[in-house]
């Protein structure tokens, strides 16, 4: 049985509620959604030329956001031991106890079914398949298997958070092309860097968690390294889908612009030690998935 800590006491009725509308929007790690939203949009729109008909559009992020935020929820459901050992997890609706496990695996089961009705209905079987495929493969080879097993959790389990260019695609199309792969490896290859960064200069709470990031197993000098090498292949595998007939020369352009930019914060990083070129790591690796797909939308 988990040991709950007290739980906080209740306010005025509508503060309250917000404060629970809050806590199960906290679930979904938004953060996260956020960044698959824009893979996804930004999927949809090169795929079909910029033509994508507004209610297409709509149910296609709908279903999306409900697989990652479900998936996520779940993921809260199981992580909620270790979370309340780490600084920045601690204070996460479960850990803190404002919201009781049950009610969270709940939400998240209700995510996933919704978003599963909802693109098959509303998109197409092979967007509902690619979308339950990731949330499933995020659940139960990453969160159940990998993290707490092995320093490779991220490489491998980062698959999960690569599938919203399948899913955009599917969407637009019907079909997974070439180039919806070669932006599934942009993805996947981005993951272990973005998450690696960020152990680096949180490796005290990795530790005290007992996960096994990379740098803890493995050093941080050798972390760096293959950091710079995902890096490169990731920058390859942008340029490809360009190749493949995604994209315009705007987008060819700033891909290699914040690829060269990418690959020399991380050989800076080879010789600086320091918390704060780790924190640079790990915001730029936001800034460049960000804009990547932002560019392919719109150039």
């Amino acid at each position: 049985m988990d040991s709950q800590p007290e739980p906080v006491p209740a306010g005025p009725p509508l503060r309250a509620a917000v404060q629970r509308a809050a806590d199960y929007y906290s679930l979904t790690k938004p953060g996260i959604v956020f960044l698959m939203l824009i893979a996804t949009l930004a999927t949809m729109m090169a795929a079909a030329g910029g033509r994508v008909p507004l209610d297409l559009t709509l149910v296609t992020l709908l279903g999306t956001a409900l697989a990652a935020g479900g998936a996520n929820a779940v993921n809260c459901f199981v992580d909620r031991d270790i979370d309340r050992l780490m600084s920045r997890t601690r204070s996460r609706p479960l850990p803190a106890g404002r919201v009781r496990p049950a009610e969270a695996l709940a939400f998240g089961i209700f995510c996933l079914v919704a978003s599963f009705a909802v693109l098959w209905v509303g998109v197409n079987p092979l967007a509902a398949a690619a979308a339950l495929g990731g949330a499933a493969f995020y659940v139960f080879v990453y969160t159940l298997w990998l993290k707490r097993r092995s320093p490779q959790n991220i490489v491998i389990g980062g698959a999960s958070g690569a599938v919203p260019p399948l899913i955009g695609w599917a969407a637009a199309t019907g079909h997974i092309s070439l180039a919806a792969v070669a932006l599934f490896a942009v993805i996947f290859l981005w993951t272990p860097p973005h998450f690696w960064a960020l152990a680096l200069y949180k490796g005290d709470d990795y530790r005290r968690a007992g996960v096994p990031m990379m740098p803890i197993v493995a050093g941080e000098a050798a972390t760096k390294r293959q950091i710079v090498w995902y890096t490169a292949f990731m920058v390859a595998a942008a340029l490809a889908a360009y190749l493949l007939g995604v994209g315009g020369y705007v987008y060819l352009a700033g891909s290699l612009a914040l690829g060269v930019g990418y690959i020399a914060l991380t050989l800076r990083a080879l010789r600086d030690d320091s918390e704060s070129m780790a924190r640079r790591l790990f915001s730029y690796s936001i800034l460049y998935l960000t804009l990547l797909f932002a560019l392919l939308a719109f150039g």
